[in-house]
């Protein structure tokens, strides 16, 4: 049975999806959070994952970190295998290019900072649990 912790992580975003974002979108702890819509890559279903997010010009961040596990979250190798994926925002839907990025990147340690404030210093904690580093995906709108 899955923790009460999961189950309310399940609620959101059964809430988020089925209102349309009318609801979801500031529920929990009050962080924004965002529906990423992806494909899975082994069963090429429809996947949907409800995220905290930050904003950093035109592109969404959301962070792999799956709560300090040392196993990625299943969404990181969706969005690898195929980075053409959709956000929900609210009611508002975007077709966005995902693309993972890494401490060797030059603007992670800004990025990071930014998408830890926004979810009140989680992502330090949970870096702090794993020795994997924590991927921030950017999710850049489609201009198509």
């Amino acid at each position: 049975m899955p923790s009460l912790f999961v189950r309310t992580l399940q609620v959101h975003q059964w809430l988020y999806e089925n209102s349309d974002g009318w609801v979801g979108h500031r529920l929990l702890m009050g962080n924004p959070t965002l529906l990423l819509r992806h494909t899975g890559s082994r069963t090429g279903q429809r996947r949907t994952s409800a995220l905290t997010y930050a904003v950093d010009g035109d592109a969404y961040l959301v962070v792999a970190s799956n709560g300090g596990s040392p196993r990625p979250p299943a969404w990181l190798g969706n969005i690898t295998a195929d980075r053409r994926c959709e956000i929900q925002v609210g009611r508002r839907r975007v077709a966005v290019t995902a693309r993972p990025t890494f401490p060797d990147d030059g603007d992670y340690a800004r990025r990071f900072d930014l998408v830890d404030e926004v979810n009140k210093g989680r992502y330090a904690g949970y870096q702090q649990k794993t020795s994997r580093p924590l991927a921030i995906v950017e999710l850049t709108p489609d201009t198509r």
